[in-house]
């Protein structure tokens, strides 16, 4: 998830049975160039783990060198080929790399020639044609790819569009390594029908997460305690007020109305919408 899956959210759903967390897409250019946006990016912690550092790059030697300086942090490194966003397609990443099988192919190599133990995956969306995707899969598994997450809309399909549960299937029908699906998994049923239907080897969710990060304990929506132990670790961890805010405003998205949810977007700090969440909704953190 681009932004959100910082430390602390990270911390919150381990809580609630997800076994894999991956970090935001981080840019690895600026990754490896600026200690500021390191740290910005990219803060752990001994309980962190598993952990999957999720970098978008246009060329192998800036993902090496990203890579170089992560590698004793993190058990595993992804590519992202998914984000299918405007500017990440201008600048070469995301979606981008699905058209480009050879500069993957190169990313993958360097990867796993000079850091050999350190897991890679990429995280992909599927073609209009899908003998693309499946020559483009298995280019990947022959290189020495570790396992491959699958959003399964096309570049241009919006995320109201159903995923192509067919697709999928197919992908892990052609492969050996591992295979994770992702998308339109708001409730452990769906995840456990996606799994049903396609034979994959684990479900992958982002929007249904930040929704409520409770979904993989079978709550249908974000409990009470799981709000509150999120603002806890975000005061603990200084997380700043546009992620706090727009966190919260997706746990509460189906509770507020719209009313409610013009006033939350006029508080302009965290102490602002703690106060708020005590007085209207009795948040309690002591």
């Amino acid at each position: 998830m681009v932004r959100y899956s910082k430390l602390p959210f990270r911390e919150l759903v381990r809580s609630y049975n997800v076994d894999l967390a991956y970090t935001p897409m981080i840019l690895a250019k600026e990754f490896k160039n600026s200690n500021i946006a390191r740290n910005f990016d990219f803060t752990t912690n001994k309980n962190d783990k598993p952990l999957i550092i999720q970098f978008a790059s246009n060329n192998s030697i800036d993902l090496l060198r990203a890579v170089e300086l992560i590698v004793n942090y993190v058990d595993g490194i992804d590519i992202n080929c998914g984000c299918p966003q405007k500017w990440a397609i201008n600048e070469g990443i995301g979606v981008h790399l699905m058209e480009k099988p050879e500069l993957i192919s190169d990313m993958i190599k360097t990867i796993k020639r000079n850091i050999p133990n350190l897991p890679c995956s990429i995280k992909i969306r599927i073609h209009n044609d899908m003998r693309k995707t499946i020559e483009f899969v298995k280019r990947a598994e022959s290189i020495g790819i570790d396992f491959i997450a699958v959003h399964g809309r096309t570049r241009r399909q919006k995320s109201t569009e159903l995923v192509n549960l067919n697709a999928i299937k197919l992908i892990k029908e052609n492969l050996k390594v591992p295979v994770i699906a992702n998308g339109n998994i708001f409730t452990l049923s769906d995840a456990e029908n996606i799994y049903k239907e396609t034979s994959i080897d684990g479900v992958m969710s982002a929007r249904g997460l930040l929704k409520n990060p409770a979904l993989f304990a079978d709550y249908d929506f974000a409990p009470w305690d799981c709000i509150e132990n999120f603002v806890r670790l975000s005061i603990a961890y200084g997380t700043n007020h546009f992620i706090f805010h727009h966190h919260l405003m997706y746990m509460f998205e189906d509770v507020m109305s719209n009313a409610e949810k013009k006033t939350f977007n006029t508080l302009t700090s965290i102490p602002a919408i703690i106060d708020h969440l005590e007085e209207h909704y009795g948040l309690q953190l002591k």
